[in-house]
Parts: structure tokens; sequence; C-alpha cells
């Protein structure tokens, strides 16, 4: 037997482990038990939005950018399964914090609203999936009475002209009533002793309708109010006469399970408005009017989501202006960001099962440059075009700009990112791709096509977006056409790294020699000479550095160099980004006929057939390509560089 077979774990084991997790967390006590550990652990006697809020902040923060204008804080709950979407969730997080807080807001319908396929619907379910999660730890544990259908908090156990006294002495503000069943049971099984009550701990569940309650639309007909506040329990109603006694009813509405936790309302702005009527009570009154019952107290984050067309309707109707006033909204957008679309794709495809086909690089980059530019509103400046917004969205250095005029050209849009492309068209037109029987790898060129092809069988595609989104690709192709030559030319360079840090040091001593008005000395005459200024220009044009601006650029380099030495670290020839891409460019233009002449060859002699083999073996090493994939690249900017 193999040392693999003999470490995995046996079933038995793994259900026994199971087992024990599960009777690890069953706690029962008396009220007067479960009192005495509230005063040690106030929290446990938080309310919904608190607990929510704990959970999220628990997980931690990563700072973005720390120091700048652009700094971000990225709560790291959200972080592994949503992407480019910080001030959105940056929103969300401001509203449970100001909700635990006990301010007004915990009173109002979280709305949120975006475009299909933009994550409003994994928001709801990374917070849903996240309490049942958190309930299970000690940090998060929740205890309710037994036998409450409704899981209410055992504080209620306490009456109310107690409460001030308990606050005074404990500092701990209890807020709510007993429900129906609770009442019921501490005056007839426990015959009025609220401290013998019988308080066990909960965990939320979904499934179990424990805390975390779920209402979807269906024809208004047939869909009955009792599936939100509960209905008449037929069976018993004979035995106990009459329909106000609460073992005469089921609690087991939506807004029912879902106190303590959250209810997701799905598609809310499509619900009849008898069901719209509860959700006013309970966010205005924090009760549920049930029956033949006085209200019922509910502690609960009512959360839903809806597109934009919905929502406008629902504003410009003068008959939800009272629900109006109940709820916040905040907009999901699709992400802007190209880095941030991409990190979509690879979540969205490692959770397929798809095997042995390879996604050559900058294939899920030009299908996330293409998505992203559908979502951009046109730039009103002159000197901007699309590609260069989405450039700058994604924080690349773009000449002539900085970081404010990001939020100036943010602070010009009306609905950006509200329409365009949705990542799951592209993961199905990529999908499609990648399933063919004959496919061992897709590359960029594979992509864009089938993101093309897919523009007839798209339904909500029109004739005037299936213009515009081709236009689009003509320009993602040109933009790849640079970056596929970059590939090609780099992988040509037999010592890249070295050879760029000797045209590196070489400018960055003309400089300092320039702005110091000094003279350089030659390393090997030790001849006293002038800064070389062909050498700086031919560098600085390959940006585009014009002769006025040269000196702005060699100061800003100097000033990088100072703030690199204060830190104790090395200068290098990519701690700038555009000196960087214009010591490339300045190799890949030494180098541009040698590559020409290399790939376009269609039948190379024996030297530049090696010279190919080399430089897809170094692609294949270095670059993260198949040797089919390389020599696809090889071929395609051949037949680029021949035009």
């Amino acid at each position: 037997m193999s040392d693999t077979e003999t470490s995995k774990p046996d079933i038995a084991q793994l259900l026994e482990a199971h087992r024990r997790d599960r009777a690890s967390l069953h706690w029962e006590g008396t009220f007067r038990e479960y009192f005495e550990m509230a005063v040690k652990r106030p929290q446990l006697t938080q309310l919904a939005h608190a607990r929510i809020c704990d959970m999220i902040l628990a997980a931690g923060t990563t700072v973005i950018n720390p120091g700048t204008r652009d700094e971000i804080t990225r709560y790291n709950f959200f972080s592994e399964e949503l992407f480019g979407i910080d001030e959105a969730i940056e929103q969300l997080v401001e509203y449970f914090k100001s909700a635990a807080q006990r301010l007004e807001v915990r009173k109002r319908i979280l709305l949120l609203m975006g475009p299909v396929g933009g994550g409003k619907s994994t928001i709801v379910t990374l917070l849903k999936r996240g309490l049942e999660k958190w309930t299970r730890t000690e940090a998060g544990a929740v205890y309710a009475i037994k036998g409450d259908p409704m899981h209410g908090d055992p504080m209620h156990l306490i009456p109310q002209d107690l409460r001030p006294e308990i606050q005074k002495h404990y500092g701990i503000y209890i807020e709510g009533e007993l429900s129906p069943q609770a009442r019921y049971d501490l005056e007839h099984t426990y015959k009025g002793r609220h401290e013998d009550v019988i308080v066990e701990r909960i965990v939320f569940s979904e499934k179990d309708r424990v805390g975390i309650g779920t209402f979807a639309p269906s024809d208004p007909k047939s869909q009955d109010v009792s599936e939100l506040t509960g209905s008449i329990d037929l069976s018993t109603i004979g035995e106990v006469g009459v329909e106000s006694d609460p073992r005469a009813y089921r609690f087991d509405g939506e807004l029912n399970v879902a106190n303590r936790g959250m209810m997701e309302f799905i598609e809310i702005l499509k619900c009849d408005e008898k069901f719209l009527y509860s959700l006013l009570t309970l966010s205005q009154e924090q009760a549920i009017k049930t029956g033949r019952y006085a209200m019922i107290y509910a502690d609960e984050v009512i959360i839903s989501h809806t597109n934009e067309n919905e929502y406008q309707a629902f504003v410009g109707n003068k008959k939800n202006e009272a629900l109006q006033d109940r709820i916040i909204m905040i907009k999901v957008p699709y992400n802007l960001k190209v880095s941030e679309e991409e990190r979509i794709y690879k979540k969205l495809l490692s959770q397929s099962s798809l095997q042995g086909v390879h996604i050559a690089p900058y294939t899920l980059r030009v299908a996330a440059m293409f998505a992203v530019l559908t979502r951009l509103e046109p730039p009103k400046r002159a000197n901007v075009d699309l590609v260069k917004k989405m450039k700058l969205y994604d924080g690349e250095d773009v000449d002539g700009f900085k970081s404010k005029d990001v939020k100036e050209l943010k602070a010009e849009t009306v609905r950006e990112g509200m329409f365009g492309i949705s990542p799951r068209y592209i993961i199905n037109r990529l999908s499609n791709a990648l399933v063919q029987e004959s496919k061992k790898y897709i590359t960029p060129i594979d992509a864009l096509r089938t993101i093309r092809d897919g523009f007839e069988q798209h339904t909500g595609i029109t004739a005037e977006e299936r213009e515009k989104y081709l236009n689009l690709i003509t320009l993602v192709r040109k933009e790849y056409d640079e970056i596929a030559k970059t590939e090609v030319q780099r992988a040509f360079v037999y010592s890249f790294e070295e050879m760029a840090k000797n045209i590196c040091d070489n400018y960055l001593d003309n400089v300092e020699a320039y702005c110091n008005k000094e003279k350089i000395k030659d390393a090997i005459t030790e001849e006293e000479m002038e800064p070389d200024e062909r050498l700086m220009r031919s560098i600085e044009e390959q940006i585009g550095i014009s002769e006025n601006a040269k000196n702005m650029f060699r100061q800003e380099i100097l000033i990088r160099i100072s703030t690199y030495a204060r830190k104790g670290k090395r200068f290098e020839y990519n701690s700038h980004e555009r000196l960087k891409e214009a010591i490339e460019k300045k190799i890949f233009a030494d180098l541009k006929d040698i590559v020409k002449i290399t790939t376009s060859a269609k039948s190379p002699d024996a030297d530049q057939l090696r010279r190919i083999n080399e430089v897809i073996d170094r692609l294949v090493k270095k670059h993260g390509y198949t040797p089919e994939s390389a020599n696809e690249l090889l071929n395609y900017v051949g037949s680029l560089l021949s035009r």
C-alpha cells in the first residue's frame, strides 16, 4: 500500500470528528446561568446589525496604496470573492457600523442596486454563509430561549420595569419583547419563574431555518403573505379553541425564522404591495403583525437586490413613497479595473472541472479589457480616449495624468459601471472556446474571436450595441498587438534584465550629472565629459518625453532616487514605471529588425531556426506558454511585423 493511500483519512473518522464538532456547540442552562455568562461577555446580547458588523470586522482589513490619495481599505471578509467594487463594499460596511451603534439606519431596508452579474447576490450569499460560520465560533455565539420558534433573545425575559436597573448596574442594553410562544411558556410551563426558563445555544442555518430567511416573489395570486409572517396551525386549532393562542399558530414565516439574523428579500421591487406592507411595519417599528396577535418584536437585517430599471420605476411611482423612505440604496456597479476583472475570471474558472486546456498568457487580460471598455462612459476631455481611461482606472501610469485626474474623470460620469458586458457573458464565451474537442490551448485572439461570435446569440445586445462592441474588439486587438510584440521582443533578449540594468545605470549617471551641472567621468579613460544628451534623449523619446518636458522628467527621477536612498533601498530600472517602459522600448527598438527577420521568415535557415527554438523555450520557461501557444504567438507577431 502506498504512503498516499495510508495517509487518506477514514470516512468513519471524519464523520465522528464532525459529530464531535457539532456536540461541542451544544449548551443548555437556566436563564440565571445565561445571565451570569452575559455579564462576563456582553457581546452575547448584541443586536443583529452589530453581530454582522463584528463578523465583517473580525476578518480584518488590508490597506491598498497606503499614504496616497488612492488609499483604499479592503475588507478581507469580501476580498476572496468580490473584486473591483471596493466603494460599494465600503458603503455597505459603513451602514453596518452605523446600525451597530443603534442609529436610525438600522430601521431601514438595505437595497443593493446594480446590473446583472455585478456581485449583488454574492454579497448577500457571503453574509449568509458568513453568519452560519460566525455563530459556530465563540466570538459569534448566539443563545436563545429554548422552545421559542423565533429564537428570541433570553434577555427579553427581564421585565420592562427592571431593565433600567440592569443597564445601570451591568451595562446591558435590552430591547424587545418575548414572542407569543415564549410568553405562553413562561406563564404556563415555568409558572412565571423567569430565572428557571431554559436557554440554549443556537447556530444559524439557512437550511435549518434558524436565523436566516430567504423570500422570493412568485405569482401574487397564489403567493400568500403567510410565507413571511406564518400561519394558523389547523391541526391544533381544534384543541386550543382560539386562533389567538400561540399553540394554534405556526411562527414559521421567513420574517419569523430570520429573527436575530438576516433575511434576503430576492427582487424586492417585483413583490406585490401586500408583502411590502409587512416590511414597512418591520422596518419602522421593528415588529411583525401576525394574525390575532399584537405586534411581535423582531430584530433582523433585511437585505434585498434589484436592477436599475426596476429601481427607477419604483422611485417614479408616488404610491411607493412610504417604502422609499425606509430604504437605503447602495449601488453595486460592474468592476471597472482590468486587473480585478481578471481575478473574477480566474476565480470562476478555478471553480470549474475544466482540465487539460492551457490558457495562454494575456488571454484573460484581453477579455477583461473588452469587458471593462463596454462599461465605461466616453471621456469628456479631448486628451483622453477610452483606452487611456481604462488604464488610468487600473492604476497604470499614463503620460500627463495623475491620480487626481482619475477622480475627476469618475466625477464626470453619470451611470458608469451600470451597463455593459457582464462577467457571466465573458465566462460563457471562454467556456465555449475551452470545451472544443480538439482544443489544447486558447490564446488572446481565440478569446476575442469567441466573444465577438457570441454577439449574435446574446438576446440582450441591440444592433447599436453590437456595432459599438465590434469597435471595442478592434481597440483591444490593437492593444494586444503591442503586448504580443513586447512579449516576443523581450524573449529575444538573452540577458534582458542585465541589459536593462546597464542601460539604466548609464542613464542615471548622466541624469545625475546633468541635473547637478557636473561632468561625467569615463569608466575606462577617466576622462571628464559632458552628460550624454543623445543617450538620455534616445531613452526619453521612447515614451514621448518632449524637449520641453525633459528637465522635469529628469528631476522627477532624481527625486525618486533620493527617496529610495533615504529608505535604504536600491533604485532599480523597474523602480519607476515610466523609466522601465522607456528602457524596455529602447532595447526592443534596437532589436526590432532582428525580431522581424526571424519571426517572419517562411523558410528559416539554421541560425534563425536555432534562435526561434531558443525564444520558444524562453517563452515556455519564463513566460508561461506551452510550445504550441508560443509558436502561435511567434507566427502572429511575425505577421504583424511584416505588414
